[in-house]
């Protein structure tokens, strides 16, 4: 049974990677045909073109890569035209896989996607879009579901992976310390993970006001020890080499994902996104940052309908951490506010109450429910077939 899949970073690698472990566990005889990262491939994917060929961020960079875009689009149709899938899931990655699901779905193809746009966010308009593109959405937050009442389209809270796998235990203090020890950090030192973001677009953006901003907290506290995970060789040279800009800095980098640095630090500074959900899930004080290039801030500046950027917030519907966007996002702004928040939490018990409630609420074995809902739609499917 071939099922045609696609994600086009990171996370949504994990996501992918996860659902199709579950979804084979239930059908043994499925078989997976796209686009994925490493984790993805672990799982047995069977790749049209390679995950990285996606690897772009902002308005103005999509235009630019627009004719590479096109020839990977026409070599899936084509893939999916000479072996036609029982399905197709596009995995986050919206404005790409939203376009190929609407073309599928007008050959025949029953499509899917998993994690809804930030439609609470943008332009409500998207919500229309959405259900054109896709049959089924699995979403990975409760606020999600709503807007999708009046539409056409079936929709399934699945909670969060990333919440199934954070143990509520795993920021403890000796957890805590066996991390930082892994990363060579005496666990009597004041640790800040730097959490610039994934994608080289985003780490030139974000680096040098975080790195400016922990040469003054530095300065507040000389034991401090400043860790940037860095998700591939290319990102860690560039982290290096912009480090070196700040001699007094004692800056340890590594290759591999964010976990491990949030589970060895007592607070961080991270761009908005997926980070901000682990950080909060880990228990560890933040501040939530983000920058963009001004063409594209001033494009977002007028769509943006949300009032919080940051997961822990929109989750709560309250600025539970704090958020400093764009111009906002000075060096001396960002390292005020955490050393403000490692002082909360220092101090007040009840600090990570909310963080707990929303672990709770979003620790349900979203791998499972995923799949069921998948493997119940394909199975609609059939018998009407």
């Amino acid at each position: 049974m071939l099922i045609g899949i696609l994600a086009g970073e990171a996370s949504g690698d994990r996501l992918g990677a996860g659902l199709m472990r579950r979804l084979r566990r239930d059908l043994p005889s499925a078989e997976f045909v796209g686009v994925g990262g490493e984790l993805m491939l672990a799982e047995g994917l069977q790749p049209v073109a390679p995950m990285d060929v996606f690897a772009m961020n902002g308005f103005a960079e999509p235009v630019r890569f627009l004719p590479r875009l096109v020839r990977v689009l026409r070599r899936l149709l084509s893939c999916y035209k000479q072996d036609k899938p029982v399905a197709f899931i596009g995995v986050d990655f919206n404005v790409f896989n939203l376009l190929l699901e609407r073309i599928l779905r007008r050959r025949g193809i029953p499509t899917a996607h998993y994690v809804s746009p930030s439609v609470y966010a943008w332009r409500a308009g998207r919500v229309r879009r959405i259900s054109r593109s896709a049959e089924l959405l699995l979403c990975l937050y409760p606020f999600e579901l709503p807007f999708y009442h009046q539409e056409p389209i079936s929709v399934v809270f699945v909670g969060h992976p990333l919440a199934d796998e954070i143990d509520p235990l795993a920021g403890s203090p000796k957890q805590r310390a066996a991390a930082a020890r892994s990363l060579g950090i005496d666990s009597s030192a004041r640790c800040i993970a730097v959490l610039p973001g994934s994608r080289m677009s985003e780490v030139k953006l974000m680096l040098t006001g975080f790195l400016e901003a922990c040469e003054l907290l530095q300065n507040q506290h000389s034991d401090s020890v400043f860790v940037v995970p860095c998700v591939n060789g290319v990102i860690e040279k560039y982290v290096i080499a912009v480090g070196s800009r700040h001699p007094d800095l004692q800056l340890v980098t590594y290759r591999g994902d964010a976990r491990r640095a949030l589970t060895a630090c007592d607070g961080a500074i991270v761009k908005s996104g997926t980070g901000t959900l682990e950080a909060m899930l880990l228990r560890r004080p933040m501040v939530v940052s983000y920058r963009l290039g001004e063409l594209s801030y001033q494009i977002v500046r007028r769509m943006l309908k949300s009032p919080f950027v940051a997961l822990p917030n929109i989750l709560a519907g309250r600025a539970l951490v704090p958020e400093l966007l764009q111009h906002q996002a000075t060096p001396e702004a960002l390292a005020a506010r955490l050393a403000q928040e490692l002082e909360h939490a220092a101090d007040d018990e009840e600090y990570f109450g909310e963080f707990s409630r929303l672990h709770e609420s979003l620790r349900l074995d979203a791998d499972a429910r995923a799949a069921q809902a998948v493997l119940a739609w394909i199975e609609q499917h059939r018998a009407l077939d």
